[in-house]
């Protein structure tokens, strides 16, 4: 449906630049869907359209870092300027594809469409370019009433629901750092995000600082650095689960199969009750045994670690009716618990600021590698990252902390641009 002409002040503000008679344009490869549908729509002239595409995506835009950091819940955008618009000045605003790399000195905040309209001010910019200087570039004008145009369209449901997004440029699609970000889509990809944009902005600067507070308690580079190398850790992941696990490993491969929870459960008393030396640590001094508990301390362990093996059998159970797990599978390790959020926590530190793209990428990278030691496949990887969040967090209430993945697990397994089908996990 074409609505004709753009309104005034919508659409091209300069001809296209010319070509030499002959010559063929450069082609222009929109960096994800957001942006194919805006030129597409824009080709058109199908405003309607292009507006509704706006408002069913986060509109990044610059703010100052130094009024963010000393006042976190204040935005003050930084605008600029554009000589094609009368007086000059403009307020930018890019779609998440067009977002230029992370850089020291230049945070990003993101709203949405109609969220323009309701704080403009009178001494603010009288138009909003979208995507400045790309092909689907639109310009906006935000003082009312022409912001009335756009200012009613909306958003199709939440902006963060869960989808798989990809950059088609300006993410890597194969090779060890593509590998290492996928570690991390369930939940990247649950966000709605591009699960491959290295060069994170995530949900903002504030954002994303304020979400490192509240769940990692990381509020600087040195605690990020400590939480990073802390998910890294190969022997970091909680050692009473592994314990109950790789005891179940150890019993499937001695016995050639399926293992019974009765038997796995007595295995874990007779295992426990005969440590009578203790533990085996190793000290500065050499290797030594620690003296053993008291007898009442290890019967309530092994009580709590027989618990916990019918927690992880009846998860396993649900997992297999909800196509996590294959028939006769069983979850090896929840180490990848761990390995996806290192994958997450590298892209988060970047969008805090609290590292660099080099520092993050490398970070990636390992996670990928770390991962491809543990697991065999997407699908082992995705079921040891699930139990291991669910045993954190769920407690058998099967609710979101649950279901929230059960969700993204299906799109990644049958989406047919998720990493999980078009990357090799080894």
């Amino acid at each position: 449906m074409s609505f004709g002409p753009p309104p005034a002040g919508f659409g091209p503000a300069t001809p296209p630049a010319w070509t030499p008679p002959g010559s063929t344009p450069p082609a222009w490869t929109p960096p994800t869907a957001i942006e194919q549908a805006l030129l597409e729509t824009k080709s058109r002239e199908d405003w309607a359209a292009y507006f509704d595409t706006l408002a069913d995506s986060r509109l990044y835009f610059e703010i100052r870092r130094d009024g963010a950091d000393a006042e976190p819940s204040r935005t003050i955008p930084v605008f600029g300027h554009d000589p094609r618009v009368a007086g000059g000045r403009i307020w930018a605003v890019y779609t998440e594809g067009m977002l230029p790399a992370p850089d020291p000195h230049r945070v990003f905040d993101w709203q949405k469409l109609g969220w323009f309209a309701r704080v403009w001010e009178p001494n603010d910019p009288t138009m909003i370019v979208v995507n400045p200087g790309s092909p689907c570039e639109a310009f906006l004008p935000s003082a009312p009433p022409h912001s009335a145009v756009w200012a009613q369209h909306k958003a199709k449901g939440p902006l963060n629901r869960t989808r798989v997004s990809t950059l088609r440029l300006g993410g890597p699609l194969e090779g060890p750092v593509a590998q290492g970000l996928a570690c991390g889509a369930l939940l990247v990809v649950w966000h709605g995000l591009p699960w491959n944009a290295m060069a994170y902005h995530g949900n903002g600067y504030q954002a994303e600082r304020e979400s490192l507070r509240e769940w990692w308690g990381v509020t600087n580079r040195e605690e990020w650095q400590v939480q990073q190398r802390a998910l890294l850790d190969p022997d970091g992941a909680n050692p009473v689960w592994e314990f109950a696990l790789n005891l179940r490993r150890t019993i499937a491969r001695d016995f050639g199969g399926h293992v019974d929870t009765a038997y796995w459960r007595d295995a874990v008393a007779r295992v426990l009750r005969g440590r009578t030396g203790g533990e085996i640590v190793i000290t500065p001094d050499g290797v030594t045994s620690t003296p053993a508990g008291p007898e009442a301390e290890t019967e309530a362990r092994i009580k709590g670690i027989q618990a916990l093996v019918g927690r992880i059998t009846r998860y396993e159970a649900r997992f297999r009716a909800d196509g996590i797990l294959d028939e006769n599978r069983f979850v090896s390790s929840v180490d990848a618990w761990n390995f996806g959020r290192a994958s997450g926590m590298a892209r988060w530190g970047l969008g805090a600021r609290y590292c660099s793209l080099p520092e993050a990428e490398s970070a990636v990278i390992e996670a990928g590698r770390a991962a491809a030691r543990s697991y065999k496949s997407w699908q082992d990887f995705a079921a040891g990252y699930i139990l291991g969040r669910c045993l954190h967090f769920d407690d058998e209430e099967f609710g979101s902390w649950y279901t929230d993945m059960v969700d993204v697990h299906r799109i990644l397994m049958s989406e047919p641009d998720s990493p999980w089908l078009t990357i090799p996990f080894r």
